[in-house]
């Protein structure tokens, strides 16, 4: 049988051309990766018609084996730095530069006009190069928590990429030389949708550049900002008509005169730093069409929250926050998610954040506990993501969101360590009715505290989570012998982050090779041996292993100093590329013989 006979048999029948068709329907990553191992026709269909990338973690693979395998990329996520660098667990020199990608981004991928590069090192010369090579056709540029760029790579970014939809830069650590990079972009683009240099500490900001980029470019539905005073943007508002999405900004002059603000009459979607009780009537008018609203910076008491909320039936996605600031407080307490159960019927989306607070609750009534979480549940039966700290939990409470939280794909709960004594620990019983009622859960994370979950608890884990993707454990079981009752299962787990556990290298190498899915693994505080051999019982071709030595960090912002103990890391992942070669003095590979043998 010829060779162009056998690979229509392998093929089924499809002609190459309809099957090039077909393949274009499949948007599913996984399900792309299951039909390119099917034969080597369907690999190469893949290959010619696949349009998104993900890479989640660019040590994975190299640019070069991107190039060559898809040619026709359109969009390419790239993830750096492991998402524990977000709470500056993992040292700075870590790792993560774009530099080599950016190379062969520039010298290849003629159909590539959507960029997204998240928690990476990029260089000013990195975006030189990038404007000067894809700045006719680039798209959507998203730079998500990066480092080591200044305003500067903005600016060669606004002057070439003209035709540029999307520029993100959200949570990026930019110094700051000037705001000639915002005038440009306001000069040269009039296609700008999308707009956010939320979080960063861009402070040179012109109301009048934005303003002229409200009026230059009408398809604007999204900016959210850094600090830039409410007041000094009416004119932008008045300009931003097709508005819907606004974040940012800040209150800083006398209250009274905010009543001259009118928000863009579109908007469904609002985030106002530093909002205070004063402040709140700016929002009211369309309150009941808001669809998502972040208060995880104002400044407001349980009350003002809970009279916000009453207005927004139609809310979809909330962002909250308990802390301190000074004298005004920011908290929405189980009152608060009562009052939310009562009201926000469609809301499928809820993150409450513990913020940096220094100081102590005065009082109970900004807390949040089993008693918000149940009337949640059973109010707000379309929740698909949920993320909270609460300040004590119960079996009862996780029950009732295993009862009543159906669709619930991602949630995550850490208990925080403060004084109470938890009377209704371990959560076994609760983390189990959970896992059972929650069919469609992709994304796990738990973090408690010492006796919070037993040995039983955790095979619980492993048993009943057949569909989790993604988990983080924190501070629970009792012994290796809860993780490799736990290892046992989880059988789609891709990557695991652990923290604070107790279980030692052995166990973690054993329960790393027992996770049949199992593509990453990051640890943090666990019983680290001075020399790590034990953890070369999961050395295998293809699987990168990195030690974090325990370190100490001195912070010191000028007021105090405060030392911060860090514990050893454990990093381990599957990487075509073997041992990487920019390791840094805070990074010990082992066992890299035994890659690609």
């Amino acid at each position: 049988m010829g060779t162009k006979n056998l690979s229509r048999v392998m093929s089924f029948g499809i002609s190459d051309e309809a099957l090039k068709c077909v393949m274009k329907y499949l948007n599913d990553p996984r399900d792309r990766d299951a039909v390119s191992l099917v034969c080597r026709s369907w690999y190469e269909a893949d290959a010619l018609t696949r349009q998104h990338i993900v890479i989640a973690l660019c040590y994975t693979t190299t640019p070069d084996r991107l190039k060559r395998r898809f040619k026709n990329l359109q969009s390419l996520k790239l993830k750096g730095k492991p998402r524990a660098a977000m709470f500056n667990l993992i040292p700075e020199d870590w790792g993560g530069y774009v530099t080599p990608w950016i190379k062969e981004i520039a010298e290849a991928f003629d159909c590539l006009n959507s960029l997204h590069f998240r928690r990476m090192i990029v260089k000013d010369t990195d975006l030189e190069v990038l404007a000067q090579a894809r700045g006719r056709v680039l798209q959507s540029l998203k730079l998500d928590k990066c480092s080591g760029f200044s305003t500067d790579g903005l600016r060669h970014v606004a002057r070439s990429c003209r035709c540029i939809r999307i520029l993100f830069l959200e949570e990026s650590s930019i110094v700051e030389k000037d705001g000639e990079w915002l005038h440009d972009l306001a000069l040269n683009n009039t296609v700008l949708e999308v707009l956010n240099f939320y979080m960063t500490e861009l402070m040179k900001i012109s109301a009048q550049d934005l303003e002229l980029i409200a009026e230059n470019c009408r398809s604007l539905v999204s900016i959210k900002i850094s600090d830039c005073e409410i007041l000094d943007l009416v004119g932008f508002f008045r300009a931003a008509t097709t508005l819907e999405e606004f974040g940012g900004g800040s209150f800083n002059k006398q209250p009274d005169r905010y009543s001259i603000v009118t928000l863009p009459p579109r908007l469904r979607s609002v985030g106002l730093s530093y909002m205070g009780r004063n402040e709140m009537p700016i929002v009211f008018p369309f309150a009941s069409l808001l669809k998502k609203l972040d208060l995880l910076y104002v400044l407001l008491d349980t009350e003002d929250h809970c009279q916000l909320i009453q207005r927004c039936p139609n809310l979809e996605i909330l962002e909250l926050c308990f802390l301190y600031y000074e004298q005004a407080r920011n908290v929405i307490g189980d009152r608060g998610l009562e009052v939310l159960a009562q009201s926000c019927k469609k809301l499928k989306r809820l993150r409450i954040e513990r913020g940096a607070d220094d100081q102590e609750m005065e009082d109970e009534q900004g807390l949040v506990s089993q008693r918000g979480l149940s009337a949640l549940a059973q109010g707000c039966i379309e929740l698909e993501y949920l993320a909270v700290y609460v300040s004590d939990i119960t079996n009862a409470a996780l029950e009732a969101i295993g009862t009543y939280s159906k669709n619930l794909c991602d949630f995550r709960l850490v208990l925080l360590d403060r004084e109470e004594r938890i009377t209704d620990l371990p959560l076994d019983n609760g983390v189990q009715v959970l896992l059972r009622g929650c069919e469609k859960l992709r994304r796990f994370a738990l973090y408690l505290r010492p006796g919070g979950l037993t040995n039983v608890g955790l095979g619980y884990i492993g048993q009943y989570s057949p569909n989790v993707r993604w988990m983080l454990l924190g501070c629970v079981g009792e012994s290796d012998d809860g993780l490799l009752a736990f290892s046992t299962g989880c059988p789609s787990l891709q990557k695991l982050e652990v923290r604070d556990c107790c279980f030692s290298e052995r166990g973690l190498a054993l329960a790393a090779l027992r996770l049949v899915s199992l593509r990453y693994l990051w640890v943090q505080g666990y019983g680290a041996s001075a020399t790590g051999n034990d953890l070369l019982a999961m050395a295998r071709p293809f699987w990168n292993i990195e030690l974090i030595p325990a370190r100490r960090i001195v912070i010191n912002d000028g007021q105090r100093e405060e030392i911060i103990d860090h514990p050893a890391q454990i990093l381990a992942y599957y990487s075509l590329a073997g041992p990487r070669t920019d390791y840094s003095d805070s990074v010990i590979p082992l066992a890299p013989s035994l890659i690609n043998s």
